[in-house]
């Protein structure tokens, strides 16, 4: 709420200022959009601090192969119960250059309601049904299109890597960033089971130190950590598929407005050359 106020308090000022003078608007102007800025980031920051666990952070990789791996990995993982379908698999394959025929025999698992293979053009869904869904969690998975905008990639990150054995949770895991999580740990064959190792702080606190392998998984730490990076790194895209190309064209864009007004700062002194100046 306060800081809603600041923000009302900056635009009725930038109003003032545009009026008194065009310095002081500006001034102003730039405090709006920071503060604005600010509130954009606090809904993620509340996710990031939600299960108390600290973040590690993570860069997305937008490379063909990366997020190939990355699709074959949710395909196979987490369509099961989740779905994504504010896209479709021919968009998929075309951003990760894949062929119609390449998508369909890869990474196509899902059926119509007709029993038939999904087509190509169709939304990415799930042949999990929300009701089935309900019975057997209690609540329907989240669609995870865009779960990499209200999350964040560090968020999702971390808590693919920080699932635990807990066997008085009803599936038998649970999760230090997302603690009583209701989901099971699907990639438990890869990973293993781990269990956390925390120590007193003093304080009477329980703070986690780190994780004690209970049972091997069939990957590395190294070859599970480089999966979950793909992982997310493929759902980094689903969140915005058009950001690279966004990027490139801005940069264009502002290199032809650099270009403009320097030919418009030209023209501007070919013209004026012969005005005569009062002093």
């Amino acid at each position: 709420m306060k800081l809603l106020k600041n923000v009302i308090r900056l635009s009725t000022g930038l109003s003032t200022g545009l009026s008194t003078g065009l310095s002081t608007g500006l001034s102003i102007s730039v405090k709006a959009v920071a503060v604005i800025s600010l509130m954009a980031v606090l809904p993620q920051a509340g996710y990031a601090a939600g299960g108390g666990a600290e973040l590690e952070h993570f860069s997305p990789v937008r490379t063909d192969r990366a997020l190939q791996r990355g699709a074959r990995t949710f395909m196979n993982y987490c369509q099961g119960c989740h779905t994504a379908d504010y896209q479709r698999y021919s968009r998929l394959a075309e951003d990760i250059g894949l062929s119609d025929a390449e998508m369909l025999e890869n990474m196509v698992f899902t059926t119509d309601a007709n029993g038939e293979q999904t087509k190509v053009g169709s939304l990415i869904g799930s042949n999990m049904s929300k009701e089935y869904a309900k019975t057997a969690f209690g609540v329907a998975p989240p669609n995870l299109a865009l779960v990499s905008r209200s999350r964040g990639v560090d968020w999702l990150y971390t808590y693919m890597k920080s699932f635990y054995l807990d066997e008085s949770r009803p599936l038998g895991a649970n999760n230090t960033v997302y603690p009583n999580v209701g989901m099971p740990h699907v990639l438990a064959d890869l990973q293993g089971w781990y269990k956390p190792v925390y120590h007193d702080d003093g304080e009477g606190h329980q703070v986690l130190d780190g994780f004690q392998q209970v049972t091997a998984g069939k990957l590395t730490a190294d070859e599970y950590n480089s999966t979950i990076s793909d992982l997310v790194s493929f759902l980094d895209y689903l969140g915005d598929p058009n950001r690279e190309a966004r990027h490139s064209l801005g940069i264009k864009v502002m290199l032809f407005l650099l270009l403009f007004l320097a030919l418009a700062i030209l023209l501007k002194k070919e013209y004026w050359k012969d005005v005569p100046h009062n002093n």
